[in-house]
């Protein structure tokens, strides 16, 4: 992993899903301003994908277990494609909230990928 990748994608999603949660809160339905976060978040989390794959060869392998890392960045690919389909088929300000929770959790993911990757004892 490159840390300012982690900076980029956690800082993305915390936004996102922040956002999210006060248009959900006020009452807002799912629309492009609340659906964009995650279709970006989506975007980063492809890129973190390819970063992690290419990583070893270029000298910098994770120092945790490879596949508790690559348990967490698929389980995080998920969540906004579910958190998106979720929102387009409840259309609710409910669904906001729920998509904002879920970005959420992708900051929280992106941080302890991070930790298993450079932190852990081999």
């Amino acid at each position: 992993m490159i840390g300012w990748l982690t900076v980029v994608i956690a800082s993305v999603s915390a936004a996102a899903g922040l956002l999210a949660i006060v248009l959900g809160l006020a009452g807002r339905k799912p629309s492009d301003l609340s659906l964009a976060g995650p279709a970006v978040i989506e975007l980063l989390l492809l890129a973190q994908l390819v970063v992690a794959i290419l990583a070893p060869f270029s000298g910098n392998p994770p120092s945790g277990n490879v596949v508790e890392f690559f348990a967490y960045l698929v389980g995080a690919m998920v969540i906004p494609p579910a958190a998106i389909y979720w929102a387009l088929t409840e259309r609710t300000r409910w669904a906001v909230v729920v998509v904002g929770i879920g970005c959420l959790a992708v900051a929280v993911m992106i941080v302890r990928m991070q930790i298993i990757w450079t932190v852990q004892q081999a």
